[in-house]
């Protein structure tokens, strides 16, 4: 980009401490201090930001920054905001990043970004916008992230530079704000300055940005009279007496770039610094801006005004050619003004034009006429598009023409509209298709700008995109094809604005007056999805018979019949019919592809037919499927709620396999995602109640009620479906914080609202277990009928985790010997799931139980074996449970890490577990009821998997880790 003109030759005045700033950011960045300092062994970035109003200096500051930076050996990045482009989507990130790839042939650039290509690309002008789906904003600036991060590592040291950040585009802006506060972590320095009292409302994350970066904008002071003084003897000699460079300072009140241009002026009248002249001052400084200005250009001649107003539509970077025939001149004529505004420091450069100073901009463009203006900023557009540069380029322009039913103003505006959109930038997709609506575009077209509108607002304007949508519904619509578009779009708002009803009805009524087979089977396929959602659905057991027989007659030849089988699938596990009917329905979804993000298709039911294999206790075919979709979400660039709902129910799968610690660490990931969606999304409220959920099966209740409160888990709770169903799991919290009357009314409600809608599967919402439970404290007899009725419904589903659980929760809510029955079948059957953590829990329930009836031997290799599970699964409050029982039962508990037993089977960690706490072969024989070459193979295997020697049970887990001939008691 071009550089302004600045006073390199001369002093920059009264920045010391300024100066002194960026020197010791460069030298903690290079390595190099100033003070003769250790130099430190990892460079460190940081941001600087410095604030002051026009004509302040910030501009001078910034070039001394950039000089100081290459002469350290800085790679320098380079951009300034300008008034004219602050709608031009990324314009600021194009002057910064593209200058540093531009170079590259297209092959090498596609390798240095790789899978970002795509996303980045089109955002930064260095590829045209692929067909597929944009990326979303947060997935576009995770791209701008890593291209920027990479180049920092790469060409270290790096400096950031951005002047004018107040006019700087909101797509650049926002991402730059966010990204600033990991400079600090890499070898980059950004240094921004900008005028606090201009920044925009999209600014308003960077309003706060250099306080939330560690340190505060450095703000910049007029220049004191002394200071003017020196400038002006330095520029007109020292001759220049104290009256005269008193009254230069009152005339431009310090302002160091009114100061430059006024001595200038002084100089070219060639005026006798001294007192008496001091009185001409006013005048002259009168010259320099506003009016005087203008005036001083209207005496350059009218082919010279008309020269510099075209410059000023233009903005930055303006290249003559182009200006002189935004102008209407010849070339020579445009020659001569543009020597003319250079002459008078208007303008600066040869190649390419800028404006000396922003305020010299800002003061002609707004002295243009307002009908010339507007006559200009068309005949710029058309400029723009004659030379080349494509409709986006123009688009800037024709947002300030006055609408007039011109069909090419509409044309452009809505080819730029789909380029913005599908590089990323929605919200100036958005303002180019509106002002396309006000032109308006011709009767016929109509409807699909509206709908071209609603698609750019689409979810981050959803109340917005309805109106335009169903706006574009009551327009003639020609093109069958539109209609049907618009009617997907709008089901699809309505029901990620938790309106399925609306959802439902609006494809309902489209369906009833479409003739095509084909696309009423879609519409058909979507109205289907978004009831399977619906919480509040009226006849579900109706939609799923009609459901059943649709899904049954259909071979899976194209995505929609697939997907109409992917929701019989997933019908199958809410209703609790057998896992074998589901698994069925799902491969034959699966058989013909069910990629998660198709074109002008939702991901919802690829990631239910992916969960209807961990309802099963397949999850290892789920996580293979997340796995993909994971990456289709990736390579798209979505990285918001898409990529959200992703990691959250994989999290779900890891809590449902008892890996709560993974779970954790995801579900985390997933909720900080759905914090940059919004509070109140379904994201939302999936990440916060399977945190919920993994907290209480870590035992960390206090922390589970916490995350509630934080977030308002509570009623009202979503219209949408939601996994885990969130009444159901606040229910389950409410218990665990031992408030049984409220947990009973809470689960109670959950079932009255499921029950009708045939939603009976404990597997998937397991409100009739915690009901059971909270039942048994003051009605035990309707807690057993409870308990027992769902435990006929896991057997019907079938699944040996969804029946071990059932059992375990009958056991709860019983006595006597019925009790150790329905634990003892609860451990054969968790035994046989990839339910870990419910395996403990049954494991510690049923050697407790033994315990407490007199069989403390019986109990101990239950209690053992619980006890590793539940460490294993980072259970932390039942490991402690088991503890506690073990040490109940005269056993001492060793804590062996799950990373030393993560290859024995279960019997060889019990083995492992008594060995450790010094038990001999016979001891252990005794206690466990095996047979003594049972034991002697068994530690053999413990032996041979932890890497040790067979020299006894000392050798076993180290040295001074176990004490042999040590009995334990009882």
């Amino acid at each position: 980009m071009g550089q302004r003109s600045v006073r390199n030759s001369r002093t920059i005045f009264e920045r010391e401490s300024e100066l002194a700033a960026v020197d010791e950011a460069l030298g903690e960045l290079t390595g190099l201090r100033r003070d003769g300092a250790e130099p430190s062994d990892r460079p460190r970035g940081a941001l600087l930001a410095f604030a002051g109003r026009a004509g302040i200096g910030k501009t001078t500051l910034l070039a001394e920054v950039r000089r100081r930076a290459a002469a350290r050996g800085c790679t320098v990045l380079s951009a300034r905001g300008g008034d004219q482009e602050q709608r031009v989507a990324f314009h600021v990130a194009r002057q910064l990043l593209q200058p540093q790839l531009a170079g590259s042939a297209q092959t090498d650039l596609r390798a240095s970004l790789g899978s970002w290509y795509d996303i980045v690309g089109p955002a930064l002008g260095l590829c045209a916008p692929t067909d597929g789906a944009p990326p979303d904003q947060q997935g576009l600036r995770d791209g701008l992230d890593w291209v920027l991060t990479h180049l920092a590592v790469l060409r270290a040291p790096m400096v950031l530079v951005l002047d004018d950040a107040h006019w700087a585009d909101s797509e650049s802006l926002r991402w730059l704000a966010a990204f600033a506060p990991r400079a600090e972590q890499l070898p980059l320095l950004v240094v921004v300055a900008y005028r606090p009292d201009e920044l925009p409302d999209h600014a308003e994350s960077f309003k706060g940005l250099p306080g939330r970066a560690g340190g505060r904008p450095l703000d910049l002071e007029p220049l004191s009279a002394a200071a003017v003084a020196r400038l002006v003897r330095e520029t007109l000699g020292a001759h220049a007496d104290d009256a005269f460079c008193r009254e230069c300072w009152a005339v431009t009140a310090g302002n160091p770039f009114e100061t430059v241009e006024l001595v200038a002026k002084v100089r070219d009248r060639d005026l006798t610094p001294t007192e008496t002249g001091a009185h001409l001052l006013r005048g002259l400084a009168a010259a320099v801006k506003g009016s005087g200005l203008i005036a001083r250009l209207e005496r350059l001649g009218t082919s010279t005004v008309r020269f510099a107003w075209a410059c000023a539509v233009l903005g930055t970077e303006i290249h003559p050619l182009l200006a002189a025939a935004v102008a209407g001149l010849g070339h020579e004529e445009a020659a001569d003004a543009a020597d003319a505004l250079r002459g008078a420091r208007i303008l600066t450069g040869a190649e390419t034009l800028e404006f000396v100073h922003p305020l010299i901009a800002t003061a002609v463009y707004r002295a243009i006429p307002p009908g010339v203006r507007v006559a200009l900023h068309g005949q710029a557009a058309w400029c723009v598009i004659n030379e080349g540069h494509g409709p986006s380029a123009a688009a800037r322009h024709l947002l300030e023409t006055h609408p007039d039913g011109d069909n090419w103003v509409v044309q452009q505006l809505r080819a730029a509209a789909d380029e913005t959109l599908r590089a990323g930038a929605p919200d100036a997709a958005r303002s180019y298709l509106a002002r396309a609506l006000r032109e308006p575009p011709p009767y016929e077209d109509r409807a699909a700008v509206l709908y071209e509108l609603g698609s750019a607002s689409l979810l981050t304007e959803p109340a917005t995109t309805v109106n335009h949508l169903r706006a574009a519904l009551e327009e003639p619509i020609a093109d069958a094809r539109l209609r049907q578009h618009i009617v997907y779009r709008l089901s699809q708002v309505l029901a990620h604005s938790d309106r399925l009803a609306e959802a439902s009805d609006t494809l309902a009524r489209e369906i009833r007056v479409t003739d095509d087979a084909r696309v009423k089977l879609r519409m058909t396929a979507e109205q289907f999805m978004w009831d399977a959602f619906r919480a509040d659905e009226p006849d579900h057991p109706s939609r799923s018979r009609r459901l059943t027989r649709l899904a049954d007659r259909l071979s899976g030849r194209d995505l929609t019949e697939r997907y109409i089988i992917g929701l019989r699938t997933w019908d199958a596990v809410l209703r609790g019919e057998p896992a074998r009917v589901a698994l069925h329905h799902a491969e034959r979804a699966l058989a013909g592809g069910l990629g998660w993000a198709e074109p002008d298709r939702g991901f919802e039911v690829p990631v239910l037919v992916a969960l209807a294999f961990m309802y099963a206790d397949r999850p290892g075919r789920t996580e293979e499927l997340f796995a993909t979709g994971i990456a289709d979400f990736e390579r798209q660039g979505w990285r918001g709620a898409h990529l959200s709902f992703a990691y959250t129910l994989l999290a779900y799968v890891r809590y449902r396999r008892g890996r709560l610690s993974e779970a954790q660490d995801f579900v985390m990931a997933g909720l900080r995602l759905a914090e940059r969606v919004g509070p109140g999304t379904p994201a939302h409220w999936y990440a916060v109640g399977i945190l919920i959920e993994v907290l209480l099966a870590r035992g960390r209740v206090t922390e589970a009620a916490q995350v509630a409160e934080d977030y308002s888990f509570g009623a009202p709770f979503p219209a949408a479906v939601v996994f885990p169903d969130a009444q159901t799991v606040h229910g389950e919290l409410l218990l665990a914080r031992g408030l049984t009357k409220e947990a009973a009314e809470e689960l109670a409600a959950a079932g009255r609202r499921l029950e009708p809608r045939g939603m009976r599967n404990p597997a998937w919402c397991p409100w009739q277990l915690h009901l059971a439970r909270a039942e048994s404290h003051d009605t035990p007899e309707r807690a057993l009928a409870t308990a027992l009725e769902a435990l006929a419904r896991a057997r019907q589903f079938g699944t040996p985790s969804a029946i071990g659980q059932a059992l375990r929760t009958a056991a709860d809510v019983s006595s006597g010997s019925a009790r150790i029955k329905y634990l003892e079948e609860s451990v054969a059957h968790l035994e046989r799931s990839p339910a870990a953590y419910e395996l403990a829990c049954a494991l510690v329930a049923l050697g407790t139980e033994l315990r407490r009836t007199g069989r403390p031997r019986d109990a101990a290799e239950h209690l053992y074996r619980g006890l590793d599970a539940a460490v294993q699964c980072s259970a932390d409050g039942l490991a402690e449970t088991a503890r506690d029982e073990l040490a109940a039962a005269g056993l001492r508990p060793r804590r062996l890490h799950s990373t030393e037993t993560d290859t024995l089977t279960s019997r060889e960690r019990t083995v492992a577990t008594l060995a450790a706490e010094g038990c001999t072969e016979a001891e252990i024989a005794k206690q466990l009821h095996l047979d003594m070459p049972t034991v002697v193979r068994l530690l053999s295997a413990v032996y041979r998997k932890m890497g040790t020697e067979i020299t006894g049970l000392g050798a076993a887990l180290g040295p001074g880790q176990s004490t042999p001939g040590a009995t334990p008691q009882g």
